[in-house]
């Protein structure tokens, strides 16, 4: 069997944010491998069309949960939601997320408060709460998207950075306390990914990966599950990329100064 692979319909995988981009791959490659899947996310049409995608293509069981992840207690709900009926989830990836381009002065107090709980408290309550549930089974496996600007924590990227910072921090330190109880915690710090997340246009996602500035979503999601089955703590996705974090954290003013009047486009 391919590592990670189970009897069709064995085991379920919740998957947030799972209806485009990264998650979307995730989902997809957990069906392959047998899994029944979850997909938790705010875009009602979209996930439906995840999920319709999904059964078509792999034959596995799939449920979609309409809710917002960057409230407070959506952690807590999301739980609840899912194990409602008895549902035992193998397989936990917290992908949904959002960026943040903009000075911190300049975001309004609500938007930061959503980063804040999405990135941070979400992550952390499901963590807590699924972790709990696979630590009594004996077996689990949680995989957290950090994100390589925990390297970057420049101009513009202040508040992105500080929230991808903590998910990483936090998975290293759970993953220590939950290993010895069979569950096993990933935080993946993907450098550039050619997704809508960032507002790049199609042809300039598309031109990224075909000189390898950016990783296409499926190659960051393979790449993610490796590192998962694998027991890896953290992982960054390319050696070139983790040859490069020396190179962000020590970047001089000056240069910061210049980089930063091509990117203030970016900002929004």
């Amino acid at each position: 069997m391919r590592r990670g692979e189970v009897i069709k319909g064995s085991a379920t995988a919740l998957v947030t944010g799972g209806n485009s981009g990264i998650g979307r791959c995730y989902a997809r490659r957990l069906a392959d491998l047998g899994y029944n899947i979850i997909l938790a996310g705010q875009n009602e049409e979209r996930t439906r069309q995840t999920a319709e995608e999904l059964r078509r293509d792999f034959g596995v069981e799939v449920r979609t949960l309409t809710i917002d992840l960057a409230e407070a207690d959506a952690g807590g709900r999301l739980f609840e939601q899912v194990t409602a009926d008895g549902t035992e989830i193998e397989v936990l990836i917290n992908n949904a997320g959002t960026f943040c381009y903009n000075d911190v002065l300049k975001c309004s107090t609500e938007r930061l408060e959503r980063i804040i709980c999405l990135h941070a408290m979400t992550t952390t309550l499901t963590c807590r709460l699924f972790g709990e549930a696979m630590a009594r089974r004996g077996h689990g496996y949680i995989l957290n998207m950090s994100s390589y600007s925990l390297w970057m924590p420049w101009p513009g990227l202040s508040i992105y950075s500080a929230s991808k910072n903590f998910i990483r921090a936090f998975s290293l330190g759970f993953a220590k306390e939950v290993r010895e109880r069979g569950v096993k915690v990933t935080a993946l710090c993907p450098a550039g990914v050619a997704t809508d997340l960032y507002g790049l246009p199609r042809d300039w996602q598309r031109f990224g990966v075909r000189i390898g500035v950016l990783l296409s979503p499926d190659s960051c999601a393979k790449r993610g599950l490796k590192a998962l089955w694998r027991g890896r703590k953290s992982s960054v996705p390319g050696w070139w990329n983790r040859l490069g974090i020396p190179f962000c954290l020590y970047l001089p003013m000056w240069a910061l100064r210049i980089a930063r009047k091509y990117t203030l486009r970016f900002q929004r």
